[in-house]
């Protein structure tokens, strides 16, 4: 059978170019279709692959300011003819499912979030800090954009969500069923460590939502020691909110990720995410995770085993759960096998199988039609 992949936008790295990453490796020899690609700032053995971007890319600044476009992407992706594959696998967060297929083409939306700056835009503008002209350019054209992405939701064949709040987001707001299969977490780069030390961790990008500032006020309070990992648009303002606990590392590289997670006391998670693999990651590690009690962690963690959560965003609930958490509660060996549920292996066996299901029953469906034509 023929695949072609279909994603957002290529210009920078996270969660979906994770999900991207597995995806190419079940299906070498699909070409990915994209709205633009930006390659000197993704992988480099993405140069590999064969990328085939729509008509924004050619657009000023769109490599580094892709929002300037949004209006145009709904257009941009129904322009793209996949009429020479028998199955179509869109990987979402923004307007790729709106392509159109054939009644012969099976679509499969692997959906990581309905759009965000469409149907959640307060919430969106604020977490991202849109720029004024962004914000001003960009509410007049949303209610066409809804009325577009519902429209688009319709040509989806069949959707598959990361979680149970994306579930519950797509019933909600395109009205469809979907499958739930958890994103890939390669959890082979990351083993329990026989040596522990005096230190708690988060590794994130450092940008507003993510709520680091609770952590640090909370450490500050403990005068415990709390190493961040990450870049971003925040650091300067959390950096000037430290005490002498607190280290900020930077970007720590791929290979250095796991031995830092597996030293740690425990793994830290303040703000609320769709998924989040990061926790995952520790897990993998042996490590035990504390983490706020909201979005896809609620399926990852669980509570006494694997870690504990806080029920509120507050620097209180922050302090009171390090105070009550004790890693000799915890056993690295149990911790890590639930993270092997996650694994990458799982994510590509359930994509495999959910895709060969989908595609025998609309072959059959078709047979079944033209037997009953002629």
């Amino acid at each position: 059978m023929k695949i072609a992949l279909v994603h957002d936008w290529m210009n920078q790295i996270g969660g979906a170019e994770d999900v991207l990453e597995a995806l190419v490796a079940l299906f070498p020899q699909a070409p990915i279709y994209t709205s633009l690609y930006a390659p000197d700032r993704m992988p480099a053995h993405w140069r590999q692959w064969d990328i085939r971007p729509g008509f924004i890319d050619r657009l000023p600044f769109a490599h580094r300011q892709q929002q300037l476009y949004f209006p145009l992407y709904p257009f941009a992706f129904e322009q793209f003819d996949f009429q020479e594959y028998d199955v179509v696998i869109s990987n979402k967060s923004g307007f790729c499912h709106g392509i159109i297929t054939g009644p012969e083409t099976l679509h499969i939306c692997y959906c990581l979030t309905p759009t965000r700056y469409v149907w959640r835009y307060p919430q969106y503008a604020e977490r991202e800090q849109l720029g004024r002209l962004t914000r001003t350019i960009l509410p007049p054209f949303l209610t066409f954009l809804r009325q577009w992405d519902q429209l688009a939701a319709n040509r989806v064949d069949h959707f598959v969500a990361i979680s149970q709040e994306i579930q519950r987001r797509i019933g909600k707001v395109y009205r469809r069923e979907a499958t739930i299969i958890h994103p890939p977490v390669d959890t082979t780069r990351f083993m329990p460590s026989g040596k522990i030390e005096d230190y708690y961790l988060m590794v994130g990008r450092l940008v507003p939502y993510r709520r680091v500032d609770l952590l640090i006020e909370a450490f500050n309070r403990m005068k415990r020691p709390l190493f961040i990992a990450g870049n971003g648009r925040d650091r300067e303002r959390l950096e000037a909110m430290a005490g002498p606990t607190i280290k900020f590392l930077g970007y720590v590289p791929d290979a250095d990720l796991p031995d830092l997670m597996a030293r740690c006391r425990a793994f830290m998670w303040p703000g609320e995410e769709d998924f989040g693999i990061a926790p995952l990651q520790a897990m993998a590690a042996g490590r035990p995770v504390i983490a706020y009690k909201a979005g896809g962690v609620l399926e990852t963690l669980i509570p006494g085993q694997t870690g504990l959560f806080f029920e509120q965003q507050t620097v209180q609930a922050v302090m009171d759960a390090v105070e009550a958490f004790d890693p000799s509660d915890y056993s690295t060996q149990l911790i890590r096998q639930h993270a092997e549920q996650f694994d990458t292996s799982i994510f590509k066996q359930k994509m495999i199988d959910f895709v060969t299901q989908k595609l025998e029953a609309a072959q059959s469906h078709i047979c079944s039609f033209d037997c009953e034509r002629s």
